[in-house]
């Protein structure tokens, strides 16, 4: 074929004419190794009012595989209009996300050729016939990879597990498992993974274990948590896979050394004053491979009581699993496991739209900046008041203010109202006497709920067998109820809350690690289930810390191990508020009240503790809302905390210059649906501009009176100037009311409705006649067309 054919053709000529038959002609397997036109991420979703919708997702033109799972090189094709390398930007940037070295551009004509192996020529051009075997790129990513030897090549070319569901791992769990794989099959023999709340750690610890199990390199496994769900969760969900008699939960203290895969408790394998370490009933050697949830919980810190178990087990390989690794000039993650294999972030993920985005009402109350009693006054119980200025690190503390419960109370209850009733919702509170004080003021709030459903308000703490025992169906998809759960620690981490959509801050979080567990409580997306994104109601000013680099910042290790570190039980701060299935106690008695009421700064409270004199509960305090502000994710992750007609005055001033030019714009565009997606991408939110200025606006009239200052029209009134108009008249009677049934329609849904052609099958517009009967009547499709963009033209056609 000649070069004036060949510029002739589309991208998708080039691809299955040139550039696949090329790839073919080198040995890739159309079937196993080449991905065409793989989509990798899901798109973002931009979270508009109380809507959202998704942005583009990303996909190669090729993704090409050594083996399944295992990506070696990405391609991007150009058209032949196009230069050979025209491609090559975009392919470098996937091929960073996807983390492979090997990456190619092409039109057609040849391949430029970007290997990141190589010590000399980093880019150059290939021919068609010379695309590289993939033999020839394996060996060279080998080599790359300083993996040499037969067996550490036999460990890396494992096969992942696929079951027949089809499910496979996404790009990032690949990344993951693949780094990992790669780290062990060079003797690493300590382990760090990253990986955001509900990016599924314990499914990519899963495909790891299956990987090690099938190359013979691990026999033995230890699963280690701190909570009973998160082993139950672990070995009844993502490795269930494996057969269930290779399985076992230690329970008790029970030791039964006849399984391959344990899960245990630290709790359970460490004993007490009155037992010996069940851990000792193993012999040092007995597992090869220690996995590690929540890492940057008990085991964290070089001093606790629970690292004794690590170190017994120190000739296995450890893997620490977590969304917030633990790095502070006490506790460190990375000097025991070294810097992450992999890292994939909150951030991350919601950009790639595969956690949920969120959006954060703010919430202030006239006492937020200080109280101070008056002189000599005394509480409800006749303690009289310390007098200082107390503040929101004070308030449910030292200082409990009913009518300030009430309040919280009252607004998560208008929330839920005017959005959903059933929004799954955690209140963190910040012990679990000011649990049980919110559960009692929701009650009150939401008496309308509680006459149908006794249980729709609970509290979730670890001294309530009831509220533990309702823990199942709060996170349960299928179970309606509970709706709202109070609680102070219990549900900070580890727990699988996929249907939460609200959670309410009322407690004052220092931790930068806890507050990234309790956002990620959120972060499930159940689009099936019109779940796809969650609102923070924050009462204590703790999203300040969205602004913080070092809420989604690469961890940075700050801890210096010394020699004079002794064995303490882990801290407060490290195992949050204690569960009773987390006491050391192998009877699972019930600890003291001392151990259960755990506060964010470690100090603990009496659950009676009207009678603690530092603590006061006063009343027939005024207490009153003094801004309330809703805050929403930018397209680049940022929380928009400036007004969202500034922000958006911002965004299209970046865009248009002037009305003019955007009028113009407006009016070139054929197609106003993809216009307004394209701005949505671009950060104009116009759903939430609609809840704030008009639901009947136009996106038209929105951007025109926020960026330009001009007067607001809505639909209505610029219907009404069409009607006005003689522009109808030069259609047939049947056609002009044709015209004037889409226009109703475009006030009652807006200018996308009526440029999609589907309008014409639905009433009123389909007692007319069919589609075909009802373009006929302008006398083409063209024609209808034609009628339709002009009809739009009188729509927003200058006053």
């Amino acid at each position: 074929m000649n070069q004036i054919d060949k510029r002739k053709l589309s991208e998708a000529d080039i691809r299955s004419k040139f550039i696949t038959p090329a790839i073919e002609n080198a040995g890739w397997d159309i079937m196993t190794q080449i991905r065409e036109e793989e989509h990798f991420t899901d798109g973002r979703i931009i979270v508009q009012g109380n809507m959202s919708t998704r942005g583009a997702s990303k996909f190669a033109d090729y993704i090409l595989y050594y083996k399944p799972n295992i990506p070696i090189a990405i391609i991007e094709a150009k058209d032949n209009k196009h230069a050979i390398g025209a491609g090559m930007q975009q392919a470098l940037e996937y091929a960073d996300i996807r983390q492979v070295p090997f990456v190619f551009s092409s039109n057609g004509d040849a391949f430029i050729f970007h290997d990141k192996t190589s010590n000399s020529i980093r880019e150059y051009e290939i021919s068609l016939d010379e695309f590289p075997s993939p033999d020839s790129l394996w060996k060279k990513y080998l080599k790359y990879k300083n993996i040499e030897t037969k067996d550490a090549q036999k460990v890396i070319e494992q096969p992942f597990f696929n079951d027949d569901s089809g499910m496979s791992p996404r790009y990032y769990q690949q990344n993951a498992i693949n780094r990992t794989i790669e780290a062990m099959a060079k003797d690493q023999k300590r382990i760090l993974l990253v990986m955001a709340t509900g990016t599924g750690k314990t499914y990519t610890a899963f495909q790891i274990a299956h990987r090690l199990k099938k190359a013979n390199k691990v026999n033995r496994i230890l699963f280690l948590a701190d909570r009973n769900i998160l082993l139950s969760q672990t070995k009844n969900g993502d490795f269930s896979s494996f057969d269930d008699s290779i399985m076992h939960i230690i329970k008790n203290k029970q030791i039964d050394k006849s399984y391959e895969i344990y899960f245990a408790l630290y709790q359970g394998l460490v004993g007490n004053e009155d037992q010996e370490d069940a851990y000792l009933n193993f012999s040092p050697s007995f597992f090869d491979l220690v996995i590690i949830d929540e890492c940057h919980r008990g085991s964290a810190s070089e001093a606790s009581a629970w690292r004794v178990i690590l170190d017994y087990f120190s000739s296995a390989i450890h893997i620490g699993l977590t969304a917030t690794p633990k790095e502070t000039i006490d506790v460190s993650n990375m000097s025991y496991f070294g810097e992450p294999v992999y890292t994939y972030s909150l951030k991350q993920g919601i950009e790639d739209g595969f956690l949920a985005p969120y959006k954060v009402v703010r919430i202030d109350t006239n006492i937020d900046n200080g109280w101070r009693p008056t002189q000599g006054m005394v509480d409800k119980y006749d303690n009289q008041i310390t007098d200082r200025i107390y503040n929101l690190k004070d308030y449910d503390r030292s200082l409990i203010i009913d009518e300030r419960t009430q309040l919280v109370a009252q607004k998560v209850t208008e929330y839920l109202t005017r959005t959903d009733r059933f929004a799954k919702t955690i209140i963190f509170c910040v012990d679990i006497d000011h649990a049980a004080r919110m559960r009692q003021a929701l009650i009150n709030c939401n008496i309308d709920m509680l006459s149908q459903h006794n249980n729709y308000v609970v509290k979730i703490t670890g001294d309530d067998d009831f509220g533990k025992n309702q823990l199942d169906n709060f996170i349960d998809i299928e179970e309606p109820c509970p709706v709202i759960a109070t609680t102070s620690k219990l549900l900070t981490t580890g727990v699988d809350t996929k249907m939460v959509k609200v959670i309410v801050l009322d407690v004052p979080i220092g931790s930068m690690t806890e507050f990234k567990q309790i956002i990620g409580r959120g972060t499930r997306i159940r689009e099936s289930d019109n779940k796809t994104f969650f609102t923070i109601l924050d009462f204590r000013r703790n999203t300040d810390k969205f602004a913080d680099p070092s809420f989604d910042g690469t961890p940075v290790q700050v801890y210096i191990p010394t020699n004079n570190d002794s064995p303490v039980p882990p801290s407060n701060d490290e195992s949050g508020e204690i569960d009773p299935e987390l006491s050391n106690n192998s009877n699972n008695q019930k600890p003291s009240n001392d151990s259960l009421n755990v506060s964010d700064s470690g100090s603990n409270y009496s659950s009676s503790s009207m009678d603690d004199p530092k603590r006061f509960y006063i009343n027939n305090i005024e207490v009153s809302v003094t801004r309330e502000q809703v805050q929403y994710l930018s397209p680049s992750g940022k929380l928009i905390i400036e007004s969202l007609k500034d922000y958006t005055r911002k965004n299209v001033n970046k865009n248009f210059d002037s009305i003019e030019i955007f009028r113009h714009q407006w009016n070139l565009s054929k197609n106003k649906k993809e216009l307004i997606t394209k701005l949505t991408e671009q950060g104009i939110l116009f759903e939430a501009l609609k809840e704030q200025i008009g639901r009947d606006l136009d996106p038209f009239d929105l951007i025109c009176h926020v960026a330009f200052d001009q007067p607001i029209l809505t639909r209505k009134e610029r219907a009404k100037k069409v009607l006005e108009d003689s522009y109808f008249h030069k259609y047939s009677e049947k056609a002009q009311n044709i015209l004037s049934l889409i226009l109703d329609k475009y006030i009652e849904e807006g200018v996308e409705v009526i440029e999609d052609r589907e309008i014409l099958t639905i009433n009123p517009l389909n007692t007319i006649g069919s589609p075909v009967e009802i373009v006929r009547e302008f006398g083409s499709a063209s024609e209808y067309d034609h009628a339709i963009q002009q009809l739009e033209m009188r729509i927003y056609q200058p006053a």
